[in-house]
């Protein structure tokens, strides 16, 4: 994951994994049994969302378009910006976006679907 994302390796500190984003990390610990998938969304520049974007097709890793799967290969323009989802190793389902949710607004000409515009 760091290396699709762009960070530095992951370190670790007691039991932890830790993944840095700036002065943000996603701290991961050892599971036993199954574990619940959740998502992660991660505001980007246009600039990283374009690393990202090739090494995830470098990669072949699949994406979409939408959280729910049903848009493969693509990704979204909500907020006139852009947007892409895709699993991460642990069945996670990770996000990239280049704009915060809803701040286009109504008047964007890709409103967020989760506007009620």
């Amino acid at each position: 994951m760091a290396d699709v994302l762009g960070v530095a390796p992951a370190t670790t500190l007691g039991h932890f994994t830790v993944l840095a984003f700036g002065e943000t990390s996603l701290d991961f610990l050892p599971a036993e049994g199954e574990v619940t998938s959740r998502h992660f969304a991660f505001l980007v520049s246009e600039t990283e969302f374009d690393e990202i974007f090739e090494r995830l097709k470098d990669r072949k890793v699949t994406f979409w378009a939408d959280p729910f799967r049903s848009e493969p290969g693509r990704f979204n323009r909500w907020d006139d910006g852009r947007g892409v989802y895709f699993d991460s190793p642990e069945g996670h389902l990770l996000e990239i976006i280049t704009r915060p949710y809803g701040s286009g607004g109504c008047e964007a000409e890709h409103p967020n679907p989760l506007l009620d515009c």
